[in-house]
């Protein structure tokens, strides 16, 4: 079975990925670790439970807030981003 190639951008940055792939995937394929920082402190947080249960991956994806990295799927010409604290 071929893959699809699809690029979407994370952080202003062309990020290549494989369609089918989550964000959380596709953001660790390219060497990114840190998804998010807490609203308190700024704490990092990247992935931790994979299964969409934790809320530490969460993400800016079009604009919206809070999606979680890990559940959602990537999609071509999507806008990613890093989110700090409780949103964009």
């Amino acid at each position: 079975m071929s893959e699809k190639v699809i690029t979407c951008t994370l952080n202003g940055v062309i990020l290549t990925a494989i369609s089918g792939q989550s964000i959380a995937a596709a953001m660790i394929s390219s060497g990114e670790r840190i998804n998010r920082t807490t609203r308190i402190d700024g704490s990092f947080r990247g992935i931790f439970c994979g299964i969409g249960a934790c809320f530490d991956c969460l993400v800016v994806v079009d604009g919206v807030s809070n999606q979680r990295a890990c559940i959602t799927e990537v999609r071509n010409g999507m806008t990613i981003q890093t989110q700090r604290g409780a949103g964009p």
